[in-house]
């Protein structure tokens, strides 16, 4: 930012080992989403789509497919990339947000290294019609100059001094009983299917939800509870879950974490919409933490059935370039530092 390789954005919102981007008042309804070519903006596509100005004091529809530019634009040294991630509170109103940057091709990329110009955003709120504001956070962006991920062995290595499960007891769970995936080095999670409230299922009439409003809606109006039946959790097709995951995950201050998508062996859902997990999750502020659990945002594409220790998540490492001074648990504005078990949204009554 000081450089001027980041323009627009607020010290506010640099987080651990993230900037959360913002909403400027230019926004469109539009009848789809596209990726503009090689050399052109997303401004150069504008005119050939069908579009109307969206003013921010109305609300985004049910279902509805918006776009909207950012605050913020770039113009990246030769080494460093960009990649986005939706963040939490965004996923657990089932708000679909994807990064659409100038020039390039894929989602949620500002690449390869070097890249320069605007960052939009695709916005849709598949459950609840929502209001918006100028300079709400929606994403957020990593900045890389590496290959991060680690390898099984590195995750082995660093669980030996780390442990990066936990139970709900505060016991670790031993590497020997982690369950790897090897095509991609990531790391099995299973739903929390204990008794009492398991999670829950989302009220497709709810009314409009003010992002601005924190603690302020009662949940019964938007969401009714879940219970386990016969030892397993019963999830309808399409339909929006608030789930939780049985593991605690504790992410040490050298490392950053992402829930990364099921493949469809394990059945046709989507486990999550805002994947990063900070440096310093469930650590404490001395290393005295015991893991938290990940809170999923789930929608099956198919009705499923899900038991105990049955793989609904994956999650892979990933080394952050030097160990940060301030974690997440040392963060004071933390909206779900306390979270246990299935935590909806900050703008809901605990």
């Amino acid at each position: 930012m000081d450089a001027g390789a980041i323009v627009g954005a607020d010290e506010k919102n640099v987080r651990p080992s993230s900037l959360d981007l913002t909403l400027s008042e230019e926004v469109y309804k539009v009848e789809g989403i596209f990726q503009p070519y090689l050399k052109e903006s997303v401004r150069e596509m504008l005119p050939l789509i069908k579009k109307r100005k969206h003013k921010l004091s109305e609300p985004f529809e049910k279902g509805e497919m918006y776009i909207a530019r950012l605050n913020e634009s770039f113009s990246l040294p030769g080494s460093v990339y960009g990649l986005c991630n939706p963040k939490s509170t965004t996923g657990r109103l089932d708000i679909h947000v994807r990064a659409m940057a100038d020039g390039v091709s894929r989602y949620d990329s500002l690449a390869p290294a070097g890249w320069a110009g605007e960052v939009w955003v695709s916005i849709v709120s598949k459950t609840f019609p929502v209001r918006m504001s100028k300079n709400q956070t929606l994403n957020q962006v990593r900045f890389f100059n590496a290959e991060t991920k680690l390898s099984e062995l590195d995750l082995e290595l660093f669980s030996m001094k780390d442990p990066l499960l936990w139970n709900r007891k505060g016991e670790k769970i031993p590497w020997k009983k982690v369950k790897v995936f090897d095509k991609d080095d990531s790391i099995s999670l299973t739903l929390d299917c204990e008794e009492g409230n398991v999670g829950w299922k989302a009220l497709s009439s709810a009314g409009v939800l003010d992002m601005n409003c924190y603690g302020t809606y009662r949940v019964s109006d938007y969401f009714t509870s879940i219970k386990k039946r016969k030892g397993f959790v019963h999830l309808k097709k399409n339909e929006f879950y608030i789930l939780s995951t049985f593991e605690s995950v504790r992410v040490p201050p050298r490392l950053a974490c992402e829930m990364i998508p099921m493949d469809e062996k394990s059945g046709e859902f989507r486990a999550h919409y805002a994947g990063f997990i900070d440096p310093g999750w469930g650590w404490g502020k001395r290393g005295e933490g015991r893991g938290r659990p990940l809170t999923l945002e789930v929608r099956p594409f198919e009705d499923l059935i899900i038991r105990p220790h049955q793989p609904i998540a994956k999650v892979r490492f990933e080394r952050v370039a030097g160990r940060l001074e301030q974690g997440y648990d040392g963060i004071i504005d933390s909206n779900y530092i306390k979270q246990e078990g299935p935590r909806l949204a900050k703008q809901f009554k605990l």
